[in-house]
């Protein structure tokens, strides 16, 4: 609870003549008739003088408001007369200093020249460039910030007053322009924030820490957080909480001033007492004695002004003179004659006036006057030059020290006789008005903490920014400027952390030893402590809270906010809370300063109340101003600037001073100085180590109080993480302390420095109350008063067992005497009692059990024999014997609470709960008390350091770790458990053994971090544990103890609830309730197959009965139901379906033959025979079960809300009882009995002749195959992989679904190191798949298994998005749309070469139709278009450029010779032919297609938006099917199937003959020679042309060639005569295929259309454009045009047809009227012949339509058609030869041309 402070100013009494008026109100002062009135006062006040004495040149008001705008007498010659009338030096005019204060004396001057260097003024000063549109006025005219706005970047906001801001704060529900404009106008749909658990949300939606709701300051500035605080939670210690809620300081209750909102502290109060330095008011409040009378109302009822003496009166101005009766007048009117004081203290006999003679004239003798002489009332007046004052004579003039007043000159003044000069220090600039001094260097920062950050403001600007954000609880802050270093204290980590400056590099510097460090000062443990930058070497500087040398300043003792050093004046600033106040500058009336800082002329301070940063003048107070407002909760500030840091001189010098440790200056030189409790062996040398302490805890941290120095300085051991440390210990012999943490239930230790910290044990404790150490075994016991057990283990946890475990009750602490071999205990349960027994827990015995309430802490005395123990419920410290006997009080009063005992030398050692403090006392006679340490909250145990040194040791006795028994030998332990409960806990996995006669838990040490274990199975047979982690998505292994740990199934797991282990079938199975599978692998994770996949909705457990083939499962879906199928997955029928809510566990009996299961939504545990029927309920209610098992005759379940195991009668259900409580996160469990034999396996011993799995059922077993391979028809034997399947990426993984299969189950294919895969594509040649990886910027390849992966290019890539493989050049081809390239380069990486890169925007997907020499590719960017070239590059045409968005993949039909693209924009899957004509819309409305592929009649492609895989007939577009649902991050889609990738070209035999690149074009190919020469000369064979970069070599001659750029052409000879020895047989061959081709052209030319069996042919008039650059189809759903016939007819203006072309191209008509194109068609045809692929049949023919000017219907149009005899051929032209017809694939053609209207079309 931070101090309270005033609400309303204080207003001081009013002085005699003054009237006053409300602080908070304005008022008129009106003085009367014949009185003049004075300006009112800033704190309201009225002061009257007589009419006559305004402008009689007399400061009568004090502030001279009666001689403002007065013309006074003449100035002397040698002055000048001012607009204000003063009179001035004539030599000041025109000299750049306002010394007549209006500005008049320089005004019309001539213009000054400034250097070039500087800024010229309006006013005539010239000032530094750098100074101008800094935010300063620096020329006093404001003339030098009349600037343009600064321009906001592209990340920044633009307030509305020109400040630019970062853009995430706006409408973020925080103010942070200084107008608010960035939380004006916000939009509705602006996301709700989601605060986190440890959060509370303010009403407008920001997110504030939980721990600042209903703490009394408005945290969300709007007071949301202090609403609703009936019900929060209660108020911490020392506060008091009020009826609404609010905390607020205990002290603060009766005080008689309501703190409470709703008054609630000030009610049923009786009268309250006053403290000693207190007055109590009569209201009953209390304030401070200083208060008392001294002109202030501090009681708010006046009552401690009341009965005061007159200690004096106001004070007076300096040119005023102070009357007897307290009133002010003008010194002038001193000795004028005149009662102008109304008691004639202003004149003689009280003052030595000079008699007058009335002849008194200032021309004779001036008058009398030492400078200057006016007559006013017919009497002289003497007055002075500026700079001078008249003395008390009224004649004699003296010079006035300017430099003597507070703040005349901004830092350095020198006086001299009239006159004065001001200076400044060194690294400041006296600015123009040549009294204040501007710092040199960059612009000052104030850099503020605002608790959830750290930002930074320009002071004389609105510049705003964030330096560090997501902090906790920031306060206080100070930065190292020449290091650029920023340091904070976090008063919720209690952490002091650092950072750069510029919010790089966050890392702690000091994170122990300190409670609430709000400032340097850690005010929790009242000391301030010095420390170097670096968090080494602390050391408590002064153990007060407010150091002495600080009260000598400051007599009375503030509520000290901030403190603020004046380097240049040697001043001391501070901020009071308690008085709303900043004094030195003595700023009265601020809400509640805070944190103050200084920077030239001004004073910044933070206010808590109005949540701003506020400033004033540093000397006088005034012109106080809002440099920001509408802040978090604005804490310390600092000026960051050079000159805050003057360099200095180090006075430890470069060595640090020869120190070992801390060299710490002082005015004079430096100090030595070591860390808390260590001594000092030389002036300069620290001791390394302690040799005494004592080490006592206090939950959050562990201390040790070092008897090496005088100080008993208490310093805490570096430490991470302790929450509630409770028992302590140590070892000397290792030097370790150990502990308990009953937060964290666990065990650790650490070396005395605090390294080599490590928990021991941190499983199966509850409440680890008492530890001891056996230092001569290195043995570690303690007590669990949760558990009540006493166990034991090594020093480093291992070798854990259970000593004692009966007949305890809350056991508390514990010691050894390892000497006699005995271990004694203290129980304070239900008959408190202390005990002892043998170190092996035999011979226990109760030694102390009378007189007894909470015996805590015990000690041994090994010299005298003696225990000794603390009783806080008998309040005593007591001793006895070892056995209990002659037992004696030591100590019996003043102990409010002992709990930790200690013995060191001649004295005991306790700490006390209620006194908060650490005592001793004579360990023999309990006198001589001593207090070592005290304010000290939850304090602990203590323990001295040094045990004595043993020579004799006990016999001892063996034992086992817990669970495991021990051998009749009574030496050798068993293997491990045979019987026991093995249980999944989210985090870990647990071991019950029911071998032994008690329950403890023993954690399976797995050397992996668990994150949410969820099912688990037992491997009796191996000793093999087997989990599944929902959060790892993964199934493991491993051995029973720990070993051996291995991950079996690492892909395509989601939500793994069920796992069962198949023991006899050496076999695992799983649910899925993700995937909603099941599905069964191996052991080790191989053979992995879907079992069930249909009709799934939340399937969880899971349970098998080998021996009979059985399978059972309960599914908690919408439909709750429990299904058994046969172990193959066949048989599947549903037993049990009404009635169920949550079925969680699962269990056969196979002994009683039933199944049982446990409900948790019903709350029941069930069972019923192995087929459903005679359900009984055998337990209700169980508040939520979760896993079961059985054995032998009991059943074991898990319970999520009672965090427990449970056992019942697996018949009755009777017998209830608890295994094991207070575990939270239980999951599945399993019993497992490894003595029991296993049953017989059906699958037999050659797993029954099956290839891969062998599977039982019912009736027998049955053969599989892993997911996706077909089982051959043998029954048995199974492929190696899928024939054909979908390969895709997700990112991350790479999967395969096989298109062999029905079930479309997705396997992830085991490429390592995936990051972010985009593109895809495979060789099948090498059987490689390739892909990108944009996360890497890497192109990899590996085995369609997985397996060899390699990185195929690793350099040079920003963002590849496409890829295609050319699978006859080996070549690889790449879209780079960082670089917007597309590249090349052979399969393994080698001869990369440039391709395209120039007119690329945003290219993306690409494919190669390698066949056709085709290379296709879509570009997204700012014009969409897909477009084609040549495999080299050349040829390059734009196909579709409109009605695109964002065609995103793409993929080639080769047998239907045309290309699919996806549209992610207009979200639609679309295709046109090769040339890009035929456009058609093959179905819209698709969320966000990414990539497609195709395999015979479908289309797939991957779906953003609805996470699938989905697919749609190519021809019709019709039965839409999702294949696989439900994945994120799908990206690339392929098919890989050996139809896929056929065909060859030139390139296909010998590279072509090329020695790099070789290129298939439509009619050649060419060779090319990559960018980067390799060393290898690049050569090609005869009469091909080669690409060397952009230039091309030709061969002229069998040995020459000829080039245009410096790259070598290399020939050889002899290989030309080879290659066109090959060139000429192939032509041979073609010009013979041809000719047979046109040869049966010719034979069916005229049956083809007269034949029955193909039908008539009719056509339709479709819609067209006159341009035969694109056909755009406007109108969908539509036939596909190439299903049919069709051509495009040319109409007149009077719609009727003249002479047109049709053109019949491969199968598809179009229509042209262009003749060139027509001509070049019938060359293509001659060229190319009649057959273009080796399985299609196509044709080009051309057909000439004369027309009459009438127009032609369709029936005209076909009768002229067959007139011609034209044709438009396809494959289907083979209709009348079967055989052929039969070799052919169905490519989707039909036999004739359907009739269709123009809008089907």
């Amino acid at each position: 609870m931070e101090p309270k402070y005033l609400s309303a100013m204080l207003i001081p009494r009013p002085p005699s003549g003054c009237l006053l008026c409300a602080a908070t109100s304005r008022c008129d002062c009106s003085c009367g008739r014949n009185h003049f009135t004075c300006a009112v006062s800033a704190f309201g006040e009225c002061t009257c003088i007589p009419a006559q004495w305004q402008c009689d040149g007399d400061n009568d008001c004090g502030d001279h408001s009666d001689e403002d705008g007065c013309m006074l007498p003449t100035c002397s010659p040698l002055d000048f007369h001012c607009d204000n009338g003063k009179c001035i030096r004539r030599s000041w005019v025109c000299d750049g200093d306002n010394d007549c204060e209006d500005d008049s004396d320089e005004q019309d001057c001539p213009p000054r020249e400034c250097e070039e260097d500087e800024f010229s003024c309006q006013n005539g000063y010239c000032i530094r460039s750098l100074w101008h549109c800094d935010g300063d006025n620096d020329c006093g005219d404001n003339s030098d910030e009349q600037c343009d706005m600064r321009k906001c970047s592209e990340k920044e906001f633009r307030c509305s007053d020109g400040s630019c801001i970062a853009e995430h704060w706006f409408c973020d529900g925080d103010t942070d322009c200084k107008d608010g404009s960035d939380e004006e106008n916000c939009p509705s749909d602006v996301p709700a924030t989601t605060c986190s658990l440890e959060e509370f949300q303010c009403a407008y939606g920001r997110c504030i820490l939980d721990i600042y709701h209903c703490d009394g300051d408005d945290d969300c500035g709007d007071w949301s957080d202090e609403s609703d605080c009936s019900s929060h939670q209660p108020c911490r210690s020392g506060e008091f909480m009020c009826n609404s809620g609010l905390c607020i300081n205990a002290g603060w209750r009766c005080d008689g001033d309501f703190d409470c909102d709703d008054q609630s502290d000030e009610k049923n109060c009786t009268t309250s007492m006053c403290t000693a330095d207190q007055f109590r008011c009569k209201s009953g409040r209390c304030v401070r004695l200083s208060w008392r009378c001294d002109g202030e109302d501090d009681c708010s009822d006046n009552s401690d002004e009341e009965s005061c003496e007159n200690t004096g009166s106001p004070q007076c101005a300096p040119d005023q003179f102070l009357c007897g009766n307290g009133r002010c007048i003008g010194q002038r009117k001193l000795c004028n004659g005149a009662n102008d004081c109304g008691d004639g203290s202003d004149e003689s006999p009280h003052q030595n006036c000079r008699p007058r003679t009335g002849e008194e004239n200032c021309n004779l003798n001036n008058g009398g006057c030492a400078q200057k002489c006016q007559m006013a009332r017919g009497t002289v007046q003497c007055t002075c030059h500026t700079g001078y004052r008249l003395l008390e004579d009224g004649r004699s003039c003296q010079d006035v020290n300017e430099c003597a007043e507070e703040g005349y000159c901004s830092q350095g003044c020198t006086n001299s006789e009239g006159a004065f000069q001001c200076w400044c220090e060194p690294g400041y600039e006296l600015r123009p008005d040549k009294r204040s001094c501007k710092a040199l260097g960059p612009e000052p920062v104030l850099l503020f903490a605002n608790r959830i950050d750290i930002r930074q403001v320009l002071p004389h600007r609105s510049e705003y920014t964030l330096l560090l954000n997501n902090l906790e609880n920031a306060i206080a802050l100070d930065f190292h400027h020449s290091k650029e270093l920023v340091f904070w204290s976090d008063v919720t980590l209690d952490r002091i952390m650092r950072a750069n400056l510029n919010g790089s590099n966050v890392e702690e510097v000091v994170s122990t030893g300190l409670e609430s460090p709000g400032v340097w000062p850690a005010i929790g443990t009242k000391a301030w402590e010095a420390d170097e930058t670096s968090g080494m070497c602390p050391c408590v500087w002064l153990s007060i809270i407010c150091p002495s040398w600080f009260w000598s300043v400051i007599n009375s003792p503030p509520w000290l906010g901030g403190l603020a050093i004046d380097w240049i004046h040697d001043k001391l600033y501070w901020t009071d809370s308690g008085t709303s106040r900043i004094e030195v500058a003595n700023l009265d009336g601020l809400p509640h300063p805070f944190a103050i800082t200084v920077f030239e002329d001004s004073l910044y301070w933070t206010d808590w109340h109005t949540k701003s940063i506020n400033s004033a003048n540093k000397f006088t107070g005034k012109n106080q101003e809002i440099i920001r407002n509408k802040l978090h909760f604005p804490m310390d500030i600092h000026t960051l600037h050079p000159q805050r840091q003057p360099a200095g001189r180090n006075r430890c010098g470069a060595n640090n001073g020869g120190c070992t440790h801390l060299c710490l200056p002082n005015n004079k030189d430096y100090t030595c100085a070591c860390p808390t409790g260590f001594r000092k062996t030389s002036s300069h040398t620290c001791a390394q180590s302690l040799d005494k302490f004592l080490l006592f805890a206090r939950r959050m941290d562990i201390r040790r109080i070092s008897f090496d120095t005088e100080d008993l300085s208490d310093d805490v051991i570096p430490l991470a993480d302790v929450r509630s440390a409770v028992a302590l210990d140590w070892d000397s012999k290792d030097d370790y302390v150990y502990w308990t943490d009953v937060s964290t239930d666990s065990i650790s230790r650490a070396k005395w420095d605090g390294s080599g910290q490590e928990v021991v044990v941190d499983t199966s404790l509850e409440s680890p109350a008492g530890l001891a150490i056996d230092w001569v075994t290195n043995k570690l016991y303690w007590t669990d008063a949760g558990t009540d057990r006493i166990e034991v283990s090594n020093t480093d946890g291992t070798m854990r067992t259970v000593l004692i475990w009966e007949n305890l009750d809350r056991p508390r602490d514990i010691v050894v005497d390892p000497v006699g071999g005995f271990l004694y205990w203290t129980d304070w349960g239900a008959s408190p009692k202390i005990e002892r027994a043998g170190m092996d827990a035999s011979s226990r015995l109760v030694i102390i059990s009378s007189n007894l309430t909470w015996p805590n802490g015990l000690a041994i005395d090994y010299g005298s024999q003696r225990l000794y123990w603390a009783d806080a419920g008998m309040k005593t410290i007591e001793y006895a014997n070892l056995d209990g006997s002659e037992r004696k009080v030591l100590i019996g009063s003043n102990l409010p609470h002992p709990f930790g005992l200690a013995l060191y030398g001649e004295r005991i050692y306790w700490t006390d709960w209620q006194a908060k403090s650490i005592q001793s006392a004579d360990r023999r006679t309990g006198q001589a008390r001593e207090t070592l340490q005290d304010n000290l909250e939850n304090l602990m145990d203590i323990h001295s350091q040094s045990p004595p040194y043993m020579d004799d040791l006990p016999c001892y006795s063996c034992t086992c770790p817990t669970g495991v028994n021990l051998q009749p030998d009574g030496k050798t332990c068993s293997a491990g458990m045979t019987s026991f409960l093995i249980f999944a806990r989210r985090t870990d996995i647990r071991m019950v053994s029911l071998d032994i006669p008690y329950f403890a838990d023993v954690v399976v040490s797995v050397n992996v971090t668990m994150k949410n274990t969820i099912a688990i199975g037992v491997d009796p047979q191996e000793g093999r544990v087997y989990w599944s982690d929902s959060t790892l998505r993964k199934i493991s292994r491993a051995a029973l103890d720990g070993s051996q740990y291995e991950d079996i199934i690492t892909t395509g797991l989601l939500t793994t609830d069920g796992l069962a282990v198949d023991a006899i079938g050496r076999k695992v199975y799983w649910t899925d309730t993700g995937t909603n599978r099941i599905e069964v692998g191996n052991l080790d994770g191989s053979m992995r197959k879907v079992l069930v996949w249909q009709n799934l909705d939340s399937p969880r457990a899971i349970a098998l009965y080998h021996e009979m083939g059985y399978m059972y499962w309960t599914d908690w879906g919408e439909n709750a139901k429990l299904e058994r199928s046969g172990m193959d997955g066949s048989g599947r029928r549903v037993l049990i379906s009404n009635n169920l809510g949550w079925p969680n566990g699962l269990a056969v009996d196979k002994a009683g033959s039933q199944l049982l299961w446990a409900d948790a939504h019903t709350e029941r545990i069930e069972a019923a025979d192995l087929n459903g029927a005679n359900r009984h309920t055998l337990l209700s209610p169980v508040q939520h079960p979760y896993g079961l098992t059985l054995l032998d005759s009991y059943i074991y379940w898990t319970d999520w809300q009672t965090r427990s195991i449970h056992r019942a009668d697996k018949d009755t259900g009777a017998n209830v009882i608890l295994v094991r409580a207070n575990l939270p996160g239980l999951m599945d469990i399993q019993a497992v009995d490894r003595t029991r034999p296993l049953g017989f396996n059906k699958c037999g011993i050659r797993n029954g002749g099956c290839s891969h799995i062998c599977l039982p059922h019912p009736t027998g077993f049955s053969c599989a195959c892993p997911t996706g391979i077909q089982l051959k028809n043998d029954e048995q034997t199974c492929d190696p992989s899928p024939e054909t399947y979908l390969l895709f990426s997700s990112r991350g993984s790479i999967r395969r679904i096989s298109l062999d299969t029905s079930d479309h189950t997705d396997v992830h294919v085991p490429v390592p190191e995936l990051n972010n895969v985009i593109s895809l594509d495979y060789d099948s040649v090498d059987g490689k798949i390739y892909y990108t990886d944009v996360f890497l910027d890497v192109i990899r390849r590996a085995d369609l298994n997985g397996s060899s992966m390699e990185t195929v290019i690793g350099h040079g890539l920003k963002t590849t998005d496409g890829l295609a493989v050319d699978w006859v050049a080996r070549n690889l081809y790449w879209t780079d749309t960082g670089r917007n390239t597309i590249e090349v380069a052979r399969l393994d990486g080698s001869c990369r070469k440039v391709l395209i890169n120039n007119s690329l925007d945003e290219p993306r997907a690409i494919a190669a139709f390698p066949k056709k020499g085709y290379l296709f590719w879509t570009d997204w960017g700012h014009i969409a278009k897909i477009e084609r070239a040549n495999l080299d590059g050349s040829e390059r045409k734009i196909l579709i450029n409109t009605d695109l968005g964002w065609p995103n993949g793409l993929t080639l039909d080769y047998d239907t010779r045309r290309i699919y693209w996806v549209d992610a924009h207009l979200d639609r899957i679309e295709s046109a032919d090769l040339n890009g004509k035929l456009r058609q819309v093959l179905i819209s409305q698709v969320s966000h297609p990414f990539a497609l592929t195709q395999q015979d009649r479908w289309i797939y492609w991957t779906d953003w938006q609805t996470k699938s895989i989905q697919r749609v007939d190519k021809y019709s577009g019709r039965n839409k099917e999702t294949v696989l649902a439900n994945v994120e991050g799908l990206m690339d889609i392929i098919v890989v199937s050996p139809q896929r990738q056929t065909g060859t070209n030139a390139c296909g035999v010998n590279n072509g003959g090329c020695t790099h690149l070789c290129f298939a074009r439509v009619s050649d190919f060419i060779c090319a020679c990559p960018d980067e020469p390799d060393g290898r000369p690049c050569s090609t064979g005869e009469f091909r042309e080669v690409l060397w970069g952009n230039s091309i070599c030709i061969r002229t001659t069998a040995r020459t060639l000829i080039r245009s750029s410096s790259y070598p052409c290399y020939s050889f000879p002899g290989e030309g005569l080879h290659l066109s020895y090959i060139i000429g047989g192939l032509l041979s061959v073609l010009v013979i295929l041809l000719l047979i081709a046109a040869l049966i052209i010719y034979r069916h030319k005229k049956s083809k259309f007269t034949d029955p069996g193909l039908g008539n042919l009719t056509y339709s008039n479709p819609s067209y454009r006159t341009s035969t650059q694109e056909v755009k189809i406007e109108t969908i759903p539509k036939l596909a045009l190439y299903n049919q016939l069709c051509y495009k007819k040319e109409a007149g203006h009077d719609h009727s047809y003249t002479k047109e072309k049709i053109k019949i191209v491969e199968g598809i008509c179009l229509l042209s009227g262009d003749e060139s194109e027509w001509d070049d068609l019938k060359q293509l045809r001659s060229s190319r012949g009649g057959i273009l692929r080796d399985h299609v049949c196509m044709k080009t023919d051309t057909v000439s339509i004369q027309a009459s000017s009438g127009s032609l219907d369709d029936t005209e149009t076909e009768q002229l058609l067959q007139e011609e005899q034209s044709e438009c051929s396809s494959v289907n032209t083979a209709a009348a030869t079967p055989e052929r017809r039969g070799s052919l694939p169905d490519t989707g053609w039909k036999h004739q041309c359907k009739p269709s209207t123009e809008s089907e079309v």
